[in-house]
């Protein structure tokens, strides 16, 4: 059996709640980092809901990594 986290990264287009959920913060903090341009999304819809593509959240999750700097 899939889980939901699974069947959401099947689809394209997420929502901020399941950004939310799949980073594990807050929906203000979800919101937080559309607004700032963070994390790139698109607005859909007569009400202008925010959409975020799968592979925008993979990137993101890749540069929010850190490496270990080398210190001299």
């Amino acid at each position: 059996m899939m889980s939901s986290q699974a069947r959401v990264l099947e689809r394209r287009f997420i929502t901020l709640e399941d950004v939310r959920q799949v980073l594990s913060i807050s929906a203000a903090q979800a919101y937080a980092l559309v607004r700032s341009g963070e994390l790139r999304a698109i607005r859909v819809g007569g009400r202008g809901q925010w959409r975020i593509e799968n592979a925008e959240l993979e990137d993101y999750i890749l540069r929010s990594y850190h490496s270990p700097q080398a210190h001299d």
